[in-house]
C-alpha cells in the first residue's frame, strides 16, 4: 500500500518529507528543563533540515515499581506542556494512558501518542481517533509487525467517528526476546511501512533491559549505532528522550542518552540521511 504522509502543522511526516526527530525528556519534570531541551535540539534540527516535534509525558503509569516517580498529573502536565509548546514554537507530544485523557490532551498536544503496552487498547484506541488530533502508536513488544494492522483499522473507525480523516503513524521500539532483552526486526519495520503510513524508530527505548530490578536497564551506547540502522532502513521519524543528566532524571534513567551526545548524534544521522536520500540538507 503507498505510504501516506501525515500532517502535523506545521509539519509533514512521510516518504517526500524532511527526516523527524521527536526528541524531549521521558516525564516533564519541569518547565525550565523541558525548554532547555527542546531549545537545543530544536535549534539543532533547524541547522541540519531536520522537522522537530517536542516529547514529554505528564504521567509516566507504565512502571515497574509503583514508588516510580510518574510526573506532574494530567493538569498541571498539560498546562506545563502548554507553556512549553508556546515558548519553543514547535509541535508537541505527549502519552496518553487512559480514554478520558485523549479529550483534554489533544486540545494541548499535536500528536497523541500510544504507549506500546496499551497497543491494543480499543477504548483507547477509539478514543485518540475520536479526537481527530494525529495519533503515533507504538508497536507492542508483544505484537508482530502485521497485528500493528489492527491499530490502525481501530483508529481509523475512532478518526471516522469523529467525522474526520485517519492521520496516523507507527512506531517500533523492539519486541521481547526472552527475558530482560529486546531486539529490533528491521524486516518488520519495513512490513510497518507496508500499512501505508509513516513509522517512527524508537532509539532509546529499544536500548531497554525491561524488569531487571525496581526500575528497567538499559544500553543507551548503543542508541546511536541502532539510529544509525534505522536512518538507513528509511524510517520517517526518530524518537529519542534525552537529558542534561540522564542519571538524575526522574524517569528512564537508565536509557536516555546525553543532551550533548544527542546533539552530535543528530549530526552524524544528518550526513546518513543525505547519503541515503540524495538529498542536500
Amino acid at each position: 500500500m503507498p505510504m501516506q504522509s501525515l500532517a502535523v502543522p506545521p509539519l509533514t511526516i512521510g516518504p517526500a518529507a524532511p527526516l523527524t526527530i521527536i526528541a524531549g525528556p521521558c516525564a516533564a519534570e519541569s518547565f525550565d528543563l523541558c525548554v532547555q531541551v527542546g531549545s537545543a535540539v530544536r535549534d539543532r534540527c533547524a541547522q541540519l533540515g531536520f522537522s522537530y516535534i517536542f516529547k514529554a509525558s505528564f504521567d509516566k503509569a507504565n512502571r515497574s515499581s509503583v514508588h516510580s516517580n510518574r510526573g506532574p498529573g494530567l493538569d498541571k502536565g498539560l498546562e506545563l506542556l502548554a507553556a512549553v509548546k508556546q515558548k519553543l514554537g514547535v509541535p508537541i507530544t505527549t502519552d496518553i494512558h487512559e480514554s478520558d485523557q485523549a479529550a483534554p490532551a489533544a486540545k494541548v498536544v499535536d500528536l497523541l501518542q500510544i504507549p506500546a503496552f496499551l497497543c491494543r487498547q480499543t477504548d483507547l484506541l477509539l478514543a485518540a481517533g475520536l479526537t481527530g488530533c494525529a495519533v503515533n502508536v507504538k508497536k507492542g513488544q508483544f505484537v508482530s509487525p502485521s497485528e500493528m494492522g489492527n491499530a490502525v483499522k481501530k483508529l481509523a473507525e475512532g478518526f471516522a467517528a469523529g467525522g474526520h480523516a485517519p492521520k496516523i503513524m507507527l512506531t517500533e521500539r523492539g519486541t521481547f526476546f526472552g527475558y530482560h532483552r529486546l531486539v529490533n526486526d528491521f524486516v518488520g519495520v519495513g512490513d510497518m511501512m507496508d500499512l501505508g503510513w509513516p513509522v517512527c524508530f524508537d532509539v532509546t527505548h529499544s536500548t531497554q533491559r525491561p524488569g531487571e530490578g525496581a526500575t528497567s536497564g538499559g544500553r543507551p551506547e548503543r542508541a546511536p549505532l541502532l539510529a544509525r540502522c534505522a536512518v538507513a532502513a528509511g524510517v520517517q521519524a526518530l524518537f529519542i528522550e534525552t537529558h542534561p543528566d540522564p542519571a538524575h532524571a526522574l524517569s528512564d534513567a537508565a536509557t536516555m542518552l546525553p543532551l550533548e551526545r544527542t546533539l552530535t548524534l543528530l549530526g552524524e544521522l544528518a550526513t546518513l540521511h543525505k547519503a541515503m536520500t540524495g538529498v542536500a540538507r
